[in-house]
């Protein structure tokens, strides 16, 4: 019985849109903003850092000169790694909260490389939500006018941090089809992804609202 759906997205996909309903038509809890508070408490450090580190690799120098530091002989005592906060760090976290929410079970889990921390976990179904780009343009520049001639660069930029932190920390292609069980275009609308989700998962939704 699958008790726990994570929902990869390209931005502008409205993929975390999506999750937030998908939950709720479920009636389950949305795992989305609220996992930066809660690292940002079992770290203690302000949740600002957190979404500074939140699903994005460390600038390529800093993981040299992070190397470099740890790797010289002539060099003052680092700080413990445990003191450290920062991307690597964060990712040790989500992979942490993220297990133990797949032992609770019945909720929805935005991005964070879920599919790969929970890969070889039971009772968990992975999906990838993805859309034309005249879409994906459209959406971004209702969301935001003032940047309406950017969209491309930054539909573009937001993919490909996402992919690099999925490349960094767990080594795979951020869009590999093997990494889901399903990849599903949102040009569809959120009724019949929902229903594709639910039999795809074996599930059934609450009959109120299944009537």
């Amino acid at each position: 019985m699958i008790h726990l759906i994570s929902v990869e997205r390209e931005y502008g996909s409205r993929g975390a849109e999506f999750a937030h309903y998908l939950a709720r038509q479920l009636g389950w809890k949305i795992v989305d903003e609220c996992i930066l508070e809660e690292i940002a408490r079992k770290a203690g450090v302000s949740k600002q850092l957190a979404e500074r580190c939140d699903e994005r690799a460390d600038p390529w120098y800093y993981r040299y000169g992070k190397a470099f530091w740890h790797g010289s002989i002539d060099r003052l005592p680092a700080l413990p790694e445990s003191e450290v906060f920062d991307s690597q760090r964060m990712v040790e976290f989500v992979r942490e909260y993220l297990i133990g929410l797949a032992e609770q079970g019945r909720c929805v889990v935005v991005g964070r490389g879920a599919a790969c921390v929970l890969a070889r976990v039971p009772h968990c179904f992975h999906v990838f939500v993805y859309a034309s780009l005249w879409r994906k343009v459209k959406w971004f520049e209702e969301q935001f006018p003032e940047h309406a001639g950017q969209a491309e660069q930054e539909l573009a930029a937001t993919d490909g941090r996402r992919a690099e932190y999925v490349r960094e920390y767990y080594g795979h292609d951020w869009t590999d089809r093997r990494l889901y069980h399903m990849m599903i275009n949102s040009c569809m609308g959120f009724e019949a992804m929902v229903k594709a989700v639910v039999d795809g998962a074996g599930l059934q939704l609450p009959q109120a609202l299944a009537s």
